[in-house]
């Protein structure tokens, strides 16, 4: 398996600050291709949203280029990863929590991680940014982390009214401002020539499953520069449909 990636952001129509951060590569690890991608959301309720977004970024880059090469050579296993990941995430929450009180701010993120390799996905969330399996139609495989996500599963809001519901953004958890952080993990085996989306919440409001699908389904989706050009193209639809959020994506196209 192959791997073609791209991502945008953008600071939308409202905000002076981008507080979106993202990473996305292709790696060649025990002579297998990989893809590895993060996307955070810096909260923009909190102060210095780039700042927390920014640096669980890092984190995980530094995770790729320091540890994934030693988890390659013996096997990359799903325990490994769960384990792995959470310590990344329980260390920036102390450690953005003790930034946070040393300068007498509150500051905090979302996080969503995507590695793909031959095999498998593996996928960690926390928060409201998503991830998305563009095959045959638009397929979610994260969970929201939010209220009327919760408030869905107990019956007592459709996915219709959770869409349009004014605490929609509202979320239980984030790394940097909550005082334990559980973060969802899903594993799956991955398709061929299928696209694999994150999104910032920014980025899926004002647009339906139904129209990300029909600008990043895999047809259209056959180089880098076409897949930038559809990222684009629904960033744009977004600000028109006055999205107030940053808006970030990345995608990762297997063939």
């Amino acid at each position: 398996m192959k791997f073609i990636v791209s991502a945008s952001t953008d600071i939308g129509r409202v905000k002076s600050t981008n507080q979106d951060s993202l990473n996305v590569k292709i790696l060649s690890c025990a002579g297998e291709q990989m893809a590895f991608a993060v996307l955070c959301d810096g909260m923009g309720g909190l102060d210095r949203g780039e700042v927390a977004s920014a640096s669980v970024v890092k984190a995980f880059h530094q995770w790729v280029l320091e540890v994934l090469p030693a988890l390659c050579a013996r096997g990359i296993t799903d325990a490994e990863i769960r384990r792995e990941w959470t310590n990344i995430i329980a260390g920036q929450n102390r450690q953005l929590r003790s930034y946070g009180a040393g300068c007498g701010v509150n500051l905090g993120t979302t996080v969503a991680v995507l590695l793909v390799t031959e095999k498998r996905y593996y996928i960690v969330n926390v928060g409201d940014s998503r991830v998305y399996e563009l095959g045959c139609a638009a397929r979610l495989l994260t969970r929201d982390q939010t209220v009327v996500a919760m408030e869905v599963q107990q019956g007592k809001l459709t996915w219709q009214e959770a869409e349009t519901d004014p605490r929609r953004s509202v979320l239980l958890q984030c790394v940097g401002a909550s005082e334990e952080v559980c973060p969802d993990f899903f594993f799956g085996t991955p398709g061929q020539n299928v696209v694999y989306m994150l999104c910032s919440d920014g980025f899926r409001h004002e647009v339906s499953p139904e129209e990300i699908y029909a600008y990043l389904q895999p047809s259209r989706m056959v180089s880098a520069e076409s897949m930038k050009e559809n990222e684009l193209a629904l960033i744009e639809l977004n600000k028109q449909r006055q999205e107030r959020d940053n808006i970030s994506v990345i995608t990762i196209r297997t063939y």
